[in-house]
């Protein structure tokens, strides 16, 4: 936890935030228990604030921050490292894993503190979240992760406004996806890794704002929304869980730089709109059942450093010019049913390219499958090419060729 706290200091240090008549982490960051309380923020006990000129509760306005954290030690059951020995007292900027910052108004008056970042990671704790920590209405950074907390997510955290970093990974959450994430206006990371949640996935997940979007390691399960490509996000994992149907298919360019669909139920083909993924760099696959031959509009994908495709059941001849991609640090296609592939994947090693193509159909290559195995290969009938090539491969062109047949409606 505390190797995280110079990156909160930096960043309060750094980012502005404006809330109604307040501009929070104007410059002025605290660190943890550095005591600079002392009257500046009232936070529920002693003389009552002055009125709330917007008719707010006085419960959120002023002593929210001592009110939220105090409901939520009530709610902790285990705290093996001490951590809420510390939160004692009014001084709510003086407990352990609360971070606060300097407020002003919009003309620059200062306002006292707010409770800004709260970093609790491997902190171990043990308990639930409660409905109270909606208080926090100045919180940027709430990173949980590894502990042990438990439940579902308050609905009433959706009043997290100011909220950019929401970090849940690693503990026992359970239910469906959280849908007070979807009303939270300015986040930009989500990391929801290592829990139990369930269920479907919210296409509105894909239309907010966010840059990282951590979902592997659950339960959930159902369709990946076909609106995946309205994304902004680079990162997106969804390794792990037990999604099933097709990799949405879309001629759409989409910014993604890592997106991870390995170890679910995914079944259909590979689909050529990838090849509009430009920007990718690390596309996983693995383990799921896809199957048929691979699209030629891989081929586009200039940028790609890690292409995994193992463990599936696809077929026929790698595309031609997949292994001449400059950037390739790691090609994985094994355990497959590929029959073969060209001189520039044979090369790929003297490039010190990474190039598994074990447990294949290949011949005259060792450690193939057995030819039993070879003789049906599954989905070898299947046709996935949507825009069949008549031509050498150009990406500039395939790329237009596929929103050319995109943007044609169906006879």
């Amino acid at each position: 936890m505390e190797s995280c706290s110079l990156f909160i200091v930096l960043f309060l240090h750094l980012t502005t935030h404006v809330r109604s008549a307040l501009v929070v982490g104007a410059g002025v960051a605290v660190g943890v228990g550095l005591g600079t309380g002392g009257g500046n923020l009232w936070l529920g006990e002693g003389n009552s604030p002055p009125g709330d000129p917007f008719g707010r509760p006085a419960s959120v306005f002023g002593g929210g921050a001592y009110a939220a954290l105090q409901a939520w030690k009530s709610a902790i059951t285990d705290d093996p490292l001490g951590i809420l020995s510390t939160w004692v007292g009014s001084d709510v900027c003086s407990y352990k894993g609360v971070f606060c910052a300097d407020s002003q108004d919009l003309l620059g008056n200062p306002t006292g503190k707010v409770v800004a970042a709260i970093d609790l990671n491997h902190g171990y704790l043990q308990g639930s979240l409660v409905r109270e920590l909606s208080y926090l209405t100045d919180l940027s950074i709430l990173h949980l992760n590894s502990n042990r907390f438990s439940g579902a997510i308050p609905f009433s955290l959706r009043e997290l406004t100011s909220l950019t970093e929401l970090d849940l990974s690693n503990n026992r959450f359970v239910g469906s996806f959280p849908t007070a994430i979807l009303y939270i206006p300015n986040l930009l990371y989500l990391d929801l890794r290592f829990n139990y949640f369930s269920g479907s996935l919210p296409m509105e997940l894909f239309n907010k704002k966010l840059d990282a979007i951590f979902l592997n390691n659950n339960l959930f399960e159902g369709e990946i929304p076909e609106n995946l490509a309205n994304s902004p996000a680079s990162v997106i994992n969804f390794a792990n869980n037990k999604l099933s149907g097709n990799i949405p298919f879309t001629f759409s360019y989409v910014g993604v730089k890592e997106i991870l669909f390995l170890n679910n139920k995914l079944t259909g083909c590979v689909p050529e709109g990838l090849g509009l993924w430009t920007d990718l760099q690390v596309l996983d696959v693995s383990s799921n059942s896809l199957s048929g031959h691979l699209p030629d509009s891989l081929s586009c994908l200039s940028g790609i450093e890690v292409l995994n495709l193992a463990n599936n059941k696809l077929s026929g001849e790698l595309p031609d010019l997949l292994c001449s991609l400059r950037n390739l640090i790691n090609l994985t296609v094994s355990a497959n049913f590929f029959s073969g592939f060209n001189q520039d994947c044979e090369r790929l090693t003297f490039r010190d390219v990474g190039f598994d193509f074990s447990l294949n159909c290949i011949p005259g290559k060792v450690m193939q499958r057995p030819q039993p195995q070879c003789s049906g290969s599954p989905g070898a009938g299947l046709s996935c090419l949507r825009n069949p090539l008549t031509k050498p491969l150009v990406c500039g062109s395939i790329v237009g060729g596929l929103e050319a047949t995109a943007a044609t409606p169906s006879p």
